[in-house]
C-alpha cells in the first residue's frame, strides 16, 4: 500500500512532499488493524461495557431462577473473582507494556469472571431446556459472546493472550466444579433443611452486597 506523506518544515514554513512505500496491507497487519479500530473507539467502548453486559446477564439468570442454585451461583461468582485476585498476587505476572495499569495481569479477572458467568448460564440453559436445538443455539451464542468479550482484553492491550486463556480456563473449571458440587452434594440437604436455606441466603446476600460495594468503589471510578 503506497501512502503519500507530506513533511512540513515548521522552521522556515516550506512544505516538502515525498512518498514512502509501506508494504503492509490492512488485512495482513495486526498492528495496523488495532490502530484503526482503536482510533474509531468501537472495541474500546464495547470493552468498557462488557462488564455491565455480563453482570446484567448474570443478574437476569439469578432473578429467573430465584432458587437455591441461584444463591449458590452468587456465592460462586464472587468466590471466583476473589480467587483471581489471589492468583494474581501469587503469580505476579506483569500486564503488557502498552497499558498504563501496573497491577498484575495473570490471570485476567475479566476473563475468569466472564467465563464463570457464561458457563453458569450455559449449564442453567441445559438444565431448563435439556439437549435441544434451542438450548444448543443459546449455549453457542452465550459462549461466542463471552469469548468475544474476553478477546477484547487482548485487542485493547490490557492482557496478554496467555493471561486471558488461563483466566478463561480457571473460570470455566471453577464454575463446573461449583455447579456440580451443588447438584451432587448440597441441593438435597438445602431443600430439606430450613437452617441451611437461611444460611445460604445470608451468605449470598453478604457476597452480593460486597460485590455491589466493589462496583460502586471501582467500576464507576474506572469508567470516568
Amino acid at each position: 500500500m503506497a501512502v503519500l506523506v507530506k513533511k512540513v518544515d515548521r522552521r522556515d514554513g516550506n512544505e516538502q512532499s515525498g512518498s514512502v512505500e509501506q508494504e503492509a496491507s490492512i488485512n495482513g497487519s495486526p498492528n495496523l488493524r488495532y490502530e484503526m479500530v482503536a482510533s474509531r473507539g468501537i472495541e474500546a467502548i464495547v470493552n468498557s461495557l462488557s462488564k455491565w453486559v455480563v453482570s446484567i446477564l448474570f443478574a437476569s439468570i439469578i432473578l429467573l431462577r430465584h432458587d437455591g442454585t441461584a444463591l449458590w451461583g452468587i456465592i460462586g461468582s464472587v468466590s471466583n473473582a476473589a480467587l483471581s485476585v489471589v492468583l494474581k498476587r501469587i503469580l505476579n505476572q506483569a500486564r503488557p507494556a502498552t497499558t498504563s495499569r501496573t497491577d498484575p495481569g495473570m490471570p485476567s479477572t475479566h476473563a475468569q469472571s466472564i467465563s464463570f458467568i457464561s458457563m453458569f448460564a450455559v449449564l442453567s440453559v441445559m438444565e431448563w431446556l435439556g439437549t435441544s436445538k434451542v438450548s444448543l443455539f443459546l449455549s453457542c451464542f452465550i459462549l461466542a459472546s463471552g469469548s468475544y468479550f474476553i478477546r477484547l482484553r487482548v485487542s485493547q492491550k490490557l492482557h496478554t493472550s496467555s493471561q486471558v486463556v488461563v483466566g478463561a480456563i480457571v473460570g470455566s473449571v471453577f464454575c463446573i466444579l461449583w455447579y456440580t458440587m451443588w447438584n451432587s452434594l448440597l441441593i438435597e440437604a438445602f431443600e430439606s433443611s430450613r437452617l441451611l436455606q437461611v444460611s445460604v441466603f445470608l451468605v449470598a446476600a453478604a457476597f452480593a452486597l460486597a460485590f455491589v460495594t466493589y462496583v460502586v468503589l471501582n467500576w464507576f471510578r474506572n469508567d470516568r
